[in-house]
């Protein structure tokens, strides 16, 4: 079991490299497209491309490391007014709605992909490119999410702080 976990926790971290490298991407194609076209040259057709698979690949493997850091964006007025034992249920009863959500994204991404794969769709644009290898992102990413999520409904720490306002 202790493996199982080691082995979850490099996938959450590595996703979130991997969605960090995308970021860098994202900024160096933007740039790189920018100058060519400063510079009177036609930008190359893929770096357009690649800019928009980054933008979906940052969004889908950095999701699941955001639940865990808290870092998404969450509204603590509601909560912070409420009791600590009310705060809790509410916090759990939300973490599940969330649970309940990602599991059923990720079961229809996982629909999707398959479908993809199954019918060899391709997302034509500057290149003819496997459409799985993008639509794989969603249950794999939603999946992580809702694992996360899973550890705020059953785990003894809670989504919700119960402080309102900024707090960094």
């Amino acid at each position: 079991m202790r493996l199982l976990k080691t082995a979850y926790d490099y996938l959450i971290y590595g996703m979130a490299i991997l969605a960090g490298l995308g970021l860098v991407w994202l900024m160096v194609s933007t740039i790189t497209s920018v100058v060519m076209r400063n510079m009177g040259v036609q930008p190359f057709a893929w770096l357009f491309t690649s800019a928009e698979y980054s933008i979906l690949y940052l969004t889908m493997l950095g999701a699941p490391w955001l639940v865990r850091e808290k870092g998404h964006v969450h509204i603590e007025l509601l909560t912070a007014a409420l009791p600590d034992a009310t705060r809790a249920w509410v916090s759990r009863g939300v973490s599940l709605a969330c649970v309940l959500v990602c599991a059923m994204l990720a079961w229809k991404g996982a629909e999707l992909a398959i479908t993809n794969l199954e019918r060899g769709d391709f997302d034509v644009r500057a290149y003819f490119f496997p459409r799985w290898i993008l639509t794989i992102s969603f249950p794999i990413a939603f999946g992580c999410m809702a694992i996360e999520f899973a550890r705020y409904v059953f785990g003894r720490e809670l989504w919700h702080s119960g402080e309102a306002g900024i707090h960094e």
